[in-house]
């Protein structure tokens, strides 16, 4: 058996998200219904992470134990076919027993796109529209800085419901940009890891900065409070694509 680390892109627009569903409409549905084809039996895929219905990715890794004795472009050129148009396999390589996509990690990048006004039919299902509304671009940055560093953070994070693995909340924030051109808006973070639903409950949180109903002085003291509350909303899930994943 060889262990492949594998890279993958896709919009989630039309998927229910990462993980397996009893559908089969899951990413690693489609994933593990294509290599059992290839390699003549049932395979079982590990990924960096979960992304959620709606959420996209550039770079979502996995990993998964395979008997193939043509090398790993070939077996690249046979994912290459078999999916639908919006999803497609990058890159395979041989790794070591030792390499897991979820454990092995070190840290990701995400970024998350607003657009202020209306966003075309070219761009809708990537960036979320905020219609009229107005941002103070200035407070959103002073508020992301003080989020910078290690911390618990319980605040920004959201249930996976009963009987799901606990995470450990202390994650370490190594970036947050907030840069604005023209009507587009993009949130950028790096860190060593997210809890679930963390980065939407980030923006939504940033955004009600920029509108107002939140200081910055008070996004610092929610973090402080490692509770979740209706002061932390989540983004939508079509704004945000999961960048990149650092081993």
């Amino acid at each position: 058996m060889t262990r492949f680390k594998a890279l993958c892109s896709y919009d989630g627009t039309d998927y229910c998200g990462w993980q397996s569903q009893v559908s089969g409409e899951g990413m690693q549905d489609y994933l593990e219904r294509r290599l059992a084809v290839i390699l003549g039996q049932p395979v079982r895929i590990h990924g960096s992470g979960r992304t959620d219905a709606g959420v996209h990715a550039e770079g979502q890794v996995f990993h998964f134990d395979g008997e193939w004795a043509y090398g790993p472009e070939t077996l690249l050129r046979a994912l290459r076919v078999g999916f639908p148009k919006t999803l497609q396999v990058i890159s395979v390589e041989e790794v070591g027993e030792d390499f897991h996509a979820r454990y092995s990690v070190t840290g990701k990048c995400y970024r998350y796109n607003l657009f202020l006004g209306q966003a075309s039919p070219f761009e809708v299902r990537y960036w979320w529209s905020l219609g009229k509304c107005r941002l103070d671009v200035g407070a959103m940055q002073t508020a992301a800085q003080s989020l910078l560093g290690t911390h618990d953070f319980s605040a920004f994070g959201a249930s996976r419901g009963k009987g799901a693995e606990p995470d450990n909340p202390v994650k370490d924030l190594r970036r947050l940009d907030v840069v604005q051109v023209g009507p587009r808006l993009t949130i950028t973070t790096e860190a060593s890891g997210y809890l679930y639903k963390m980065v939407r409950g980030l923006v939504g949180t940033l955004v009600e900065v920029g509108r107002g109903k939140l200081s910055p002085e008070a996004v610092h003291a929610i973090l402080l409070s490692r509770q979740r509350s209706p002061l932390t909303p989540s983004a939508p899930a079509h704004g945000l694509t999961l960048v990149k994943v650092d081993y």
